[in-house]
């Protein structure tokens, strides 16, 4: 009876959160800052081999190429993460056209161009001597996200509104197609770039400052805090969980929304520690960041059933889960469940939503408490591509600590999982021993 109650109420919440899920402003951000992900890797790559958590590397380093030995590989760094937002307001305008079914090289370019003139062209020195002629990269990376959000988005309806409507110069059909193309841009292009400096103006002479910078004040900043909070940090782990529970990706749903502003508070990190100053959790430094979530919450794939599989290969009774256990131990190690998931299943499973919210949220509890009270030291900017197995990247993001903690973690889920599963395995065996019976008579 509690069970039907259950589905009836998640048969009712489920169209409204699919509903916002494959919403255009959700698909759009989601897609769009996807197309940074290649930049993030290779940009964590560089930012890796400067500071490799091994001791004495960085004197080996200094004494063989030079104490400016760093400098090259932050090149790659600042043309990668230092630009996120340039190039996550091009993803975002470009999805979104897209997804109307019309070409969005045009808009993604517009929409870069708008998030420059929003910004200042002058930076200033700290003697107050302002110095032309240069955009500050600060807001063009981590910043710039929620920025970037609203400007690839606004970008993305006005251009594909004015082509729907035909708002647009005709060319001949005998006009080659680039040409006809670029054609077609100009007058939405002429709205979105002047729409642009009408806000630049509007900021400048109104407030004495910039939409950009305001919107990091007013929007951004908060935004952080709250995802940095413990609060905020229980909440991405319970929502991804109860996503998934309901058969949505709910790695990707979050991910999508929330990333950016991870992104952000890792970026903000990598500033602090690239300025020399020891990172301090909740003085100059986050906890939660994307590799927070990324190697902690969802390690072994989302709900942390990487201990569920363990479990599964270690103590099932039961033929079936024997089987699941080894199928899915090769997928579980490199992060990918979808077997577990659907095959388990865990999906709509009420006993197995349990263990399936409770791992990642006491994880959430170990790390936050491990980050806060200084034991780990807080994550920065270099991440790994999301099918490193755990250990692995818990090392090249935070060293032999972060290590450990993934361990201490993993050792967590079995234990929560266990009491739940051999619960599942023991009615699994009892039907496969019925089915046995009934078979020999």
């Amino acid at each position: 009876m509690e069970s039907s109650k259950l589905m009836s109420k998640v048969d009712k919440i489920l169209p409204v959160v699919l509903k916002f899920v494959n919403s255009k402003p959700v698909k759009s951000i989601k897609d769009g800052f996807i197309y940074t992900m290649p930049l993030t890797i290779i940009g964590s790559i560089f930012l890796l081999l400067a500071f490799i958590p091994v001791n004495g590397y960085n004197e080996f380093m200094a004494k063989a190429f030079g104490a400016d030995w760093m400098s090259p590989l932050f090149q790659i760094t600042g043309a990668t993460f230092d630009l996120l937002a340039l190039f996550g307001v091009f993803g975002i305008a470009y999805s979104y056209v897209k997804n109307e079914g019309i070409d969005g090289i045009s808009a993604g370019i517009f929409a870069m161009v708008s998030l420059v003139i929003v910004n200042n062209s002058f930076v200033t020195l700290e003697d107050g001597t302002q110095i032309g002629g240069v955009v500050p990269k600060a807001f063009l990376g981590g910043k710039g996200m929620i920025a970037a959000i609203i400007i690839g988005l606004v970008v993305g309806k006005i251009y594909s509104y004015v082509v729907k409507n035909k708002w647009t110069i005709k060319m001949p059909e005998s006009v080659p197609q680039g040409v006809a193309n670029a054609f077609t841009s100009l007058i939405p292009g002429m709205l979105i770039i002047t729409l642009a400096f009408i806000v630049h103006v509007g900021f400048k002479v109104g407030l004495h400052s910039t939409f950009i910078e305001v919107i990091y004040k007013v929007l951004q900043t908060p935004l952080q805090g709250l995802s940095d909070s413990f609060g905020g940090a229980i909440a991405i782990a319970l929502l991804i969980s109860l996503f998934w529970w309901c058969g949505i990706h709910g790695a990707t749903i979050i991910g999508g929304i929330m990333g950016p502003i991870l992104q952000s508070n890792g970026l903000a990190n990598q500033e602090v520690f690239n300025s020399g100053a020891k990172l301090v959790a909740g003085q100059n430094a986050a906890i939660v960041t994307n590799q927070f979530v990324d190697q902690f919450i969802t390690f072994g794939g989302s709900g942390l059933t990487l201990g569920l599989v363990c479990t599964m290969l270690y103590f099932s009774k039961s033929r079936q889960y024997k089987e699941l256990g080894k199928l899915s131990i090769i997928p579980g190690l490199f992060n990918i469940n979808e077997p577990i998931i659907f095959g388990f299943p865990v999906v709509f499973n009420p006993i197995m939503a349990i263990p399936f919210i409770l791992a990642p949220v006491i994880s959430v509890i170990m790390v936050y408490t491990s980050i806060a009270t200084g034991i780990v030291e807080p994550f920065r900017a270099i991440s790994v591509p999301w099918t490193t197995p755990f250990i692995i990247s818990g090392f090249l993001i935070g060293g032999v600590k972060a290590a450990i903690l993934q361990i201490a973690v993993f050792s967590m889920t079995v234990a929560v999982y266990f009491p739940f599963f051999k619960y599942q395995d023991k009615l699994a065996y009892q039907e496969e021993q019925k089915i046995g019976t009934e078979a020999t008579v």
